[in-house]
Order: C-alpha cells, then sequence, then structure tokens
C-alpha cells in the first residue's frame, strides 16, 4: 500500500486520520507517519495489516498496480 492509497481510501470513506487510527486499533502518530512514507507505507507488518483489515471492513479494495478489480465497484487508480 502506498500513501496515496491510504489517504485516497480515507477520502472516500469520508475519514480523517484519527478515525482511521481508531478503526485499526492503532496509534494516530502511527498513521501520521504511515501517510508521511516515500513509496510504500512503511511500518511492521502486524500493523499494516491492521490498518488494511479496517479499510477493507469498511469497504475499501486496494488495487496493486496492474491489478483489477474483482468485485466490481467504483476506485482509484493513478495511471502509469
Amino acid at each position: 500500500m502506498t500513501p496515496g492509497q491510504m489517504k485516497a481510501a480515507r477520502a472516500l470513506l469520508g475519514w480523517d486520520q484519527c478515525q482511521l487510527a481508531e478503526a485499526a486499533g492503532v496509534s494516530l502518530p502511527t498513521i501520521q507517519r504511515m501517510e508521511a512514507s516515500d513509496g510504500n507505507v512503511r511500518g511492521n507488518v502486524d500493523t499494516l495489516v491492521k490498518v488494511i483489515d479496517a479499510l477493507d471492513r469498511s469497504g475499501i479494495e486496494l488495487i496493486n498496480e496492474g491489478a483489477t478489480s474483482l468485485q466490481g465497484g467504483r476506485g482509484v487508480r493513478l495511471k502509469a
């Protein structure tokens, strides 16, 4: 997951960083550090899994580069 995907997911949900932190069970400074990363989001695997799971439970499907969405729906992707 990239910081851009994380921010876009929050935007789609209408969440601020505090709401994502609460949903994932992690601290606000952790979310802030993750979104400030360069390239891919940095953090320990357990924390990253918690954030991805919270987004998934809330209806967000993360789409990797070159992948298709299996369940359809709206999404956000940067052009290559």
